[in-house]
């Protein structure tokens, strides 16, 4: 948001000055006089002045400025109101409000990582979120002018996968997606939770026959079990390349992938490059023998290969066993090297749960003790964990919501309340009924992960994301579709209503619309630097409420004047411009009609 009296005060206050001064006016707070606010304090600090003499010199040039009506000065911070045709015509007509692209000189690559699920299972609720903030942030980051390249990384080797392979061949009597008409994902799936019975029905037995591993976890007697030596020794077989046990993985795995395209296609996602782990655990050793060489890398005792990263108050790491086998960190050096020689991006992000941040911390300290020059520019963001209202999810329990399930459930909920309000209109329902079922559906979900700053912890609540009247995405939708509704009534095309009169608005709800529209560009610039969507879902939300305030107060249709309606008219375009490229770049639809 800028204004014309802004950039004119910028020039006033850095004259004989060599700082650059960029001003950035917020709203007015509710119950003060005034549309935008400039903070003393901000200019204080970068004029390196007394904050209220500051505000006072402000407010005198200010006070002289053709576009303002008045002005008003609290303390530190000067509340300014515009003349009704100035606050138009720098909103709206004077620039384009969903211009949001940054100065090229601070345009970059970015590879963005994400999803990255487990060939074991399907994609549940915790990877709807991981899809969803994945989405969201390469289409953020684009919008405002960076090169994005999406990459996932399947995890389809190890120990889980081995214990669904091994579930199958005991107790699978040759199922197969198209005999249980099932997702190839939720069929493995089912075997994945069979492994857990049997094996912790051995644990119990075992137990039970020896009272004194009564307090030893699941974890430590997983090599007592028979089930669990079977899976081990699997294990082996597959990485030694044993062809039955490679069949079967490769069948499996690749139920599990069409199941995964499905998902995907449903929540539109797409990769530019997938990387699978069974092509890239073995990367890395070499990495770490010429980090050794270079004396980034020790050994140990035993004979491993660690690093010691304590004097950045992380601990000691192997990175190699003394047996010469890798972790899981050593794949990591491997497949983020070539990453990055595939792609050569500015800046890596990856979308990860916050259950692996010592991990990252780990991964980017080795990148940066090797010298790589980009390992400074890369970045984890750390999502917390989603839950149930009644709890959290378990995968090896079965306990976990299926992201299809999840979306088939949401979708119902959204064809009942069109079937409801179109029989309490007495209307037909839509011949689109499906199509418009599914993407407020597909809406409600996305935004309520999306709202929420991703740092946080959050519980995800299927009925009250699909709330019309909530701070929801159908909320969002609604405003765009009542926007629609009016054009239709009114018989007019969007794009014919021009050459408007904006001096006529002068309602103080038309006012604050036009300042909320103001602020896209900025909301969608602190979404992408901060890599948090919520800022711009919070932002529509806000907007969507202003103009329901509009609506409800400033008759449309009905408006005093001819000349009233079209500027109206013209004002609520604008919104739904904004609102519409708002959800396209959360990947949203909009709706003609709710």
């Amino acid at each position: 948001m800028q204004f014309k009296c802004v950039q004119d005060l910028e020039g006033h206050l850095s004259i004989g000055r060599e700082v650059a001064i960029r001003l950035t006016p917020e709203l007015t707070p509710s119950g003060m006089l005034g549309d935008i606010t400039i903070n003393g304090f901000h200019l204080g600090r970068d004029l390196k002045g007394n904050p209220m003499k500051i505000a006072a010199d402000v407010s005198t040039f200010l006070e002289s400025h053709d576009d303002v009506a008045s002005v008003e000065v609290a303390k530190a911070f000067v509340n300014v109101t515009l003349k009704p045709e100035a606050l138009f015509r720098d909103t709206i007509v004077a620039s384009d409000p969903l211009d949001a692209t940054l100065p090229s000189e601070e345009l970059k690559t970015y590879l963005v990582e994400y999803s990255a699920p487990n060939t074991n299972k399907p994609m549940h609720l915790g990877h709807i979120r991981n899809n969803s903030l994945g989405l969201a942030i390469c289409r953020i980051l684009e919008a405002v002018g960076h090169t994005v390249k999406p990459v996932n990384l399947v995890n389809d080797r190890g120990i889980h996968i081995c214990k669904s392979m091994l579930a199958y061949s005991r107790y699978g009597e040759g199922q197969t997606p198209e005999s249980t008409g099932k997702k190839g994902d939720h069929l493995v799936g089912d075997y994945y939770v069979r492994f857990e019975q049997a094996f912790q029905e051995e644990i119990a037995a075992l137990k039970s026959g020896k009272p004194e591993l009564k307090d030893k976890s699941s974890e430590d007697l997983f090599l007592e079990t028979a089930i669990g030596r079977e899976v081990q020794q699997m294990l082996k077989d597959w990485e030694s390349g044993k062809p039955e046990v490679r069949a079967l993985w490769r069948k499996m795995n690749d139920w599990v992938l069409a199941g995964f395209a499905s998902t995907y296609d449903r929540m539109g996602v797409q990769f530019e490059r997938t990387f699978f782990e069974s092509d890239t655990y073995t990367l890395g050793k070499d990495i770490v023998q010429e980090g050794l060489d270079k004396g980034v890398f020790e050994k140990t005792e035993d004979g491993a290969t660690q690093i010691d990263l304590t004097d950045i108050k992380l601990d000691k790491k192997v990175v190699l066993r003394r047996d010469g086998t890798s972790v899981y960190v050593t794949q990591d050096l491997g497949t983020t090297l070539m990453k990055y020689e595939e792609f050569k991006p500015d800046s890596m992000i990856w979308i990860v749960g916050n259950e692996q941040i010592y991990h990252f911390q780990v991964l980017f300290a080795i990148l940066q003790r090797l010298g790589y020059p980009w390992a400074h520019d890369v970045h984890h963001l750390a999502y917390g964990m989603v839950n149930l209202p009644e709890g959290k999810m378990k995968s090896r329990e079965g306990t976990v919501v299926d992201a299809d399930d999840l979306f088939d459930e949401v979708f119902q909920q959204a064809k009942l309340e069109i079937e409801e309000r179109a029989a309490a209109r007495e209307e037909e329902l839509p011949g689109d009924v499906m199509d418009r079922a599914e993407a407020i559906a597909m809406g409600a979900i996305k935004f309520m992960l999306l709202r929420v700053n991703p740092k946080t912890t959050m519980k995800f609540d299927p009925k009250a994301s699909i709330n019309p009247e909530g701070d929801t995405g159908p909320y969002v939708q609604y405003a765009c579709a009542r926007v629609s509704s009016i054009f239709r009534r009114a018989g007019v095309d969007p794009e014919s209503v021009a050459d408007v009169d904006w001096s006529l608005l002068t309602d103080p709800r038309e006012r604050d619309v036009a300042l909320r529209i103001s602020m896209f560009s900025r909301s969608m610039q602190q979404s992408a630097q901060l890599l948090d969507p919520a800022r711009l879902a919070n932002y529509l939300l806000d907007l969507s409420k202003s103009f329901n305030s509009f609506y409800q107060y400033c008759p449309v249709l009905k408006a005093d004047s001819e000349p009233l309606k079209r500027s109206r008219l013209a004002l609520c375009e604008q919104v739904r411009r904004v609102l519409s490229r708002g959800l396209e770049v959360m990947t949203i639809q909009t709706v003609e009609s709710m």
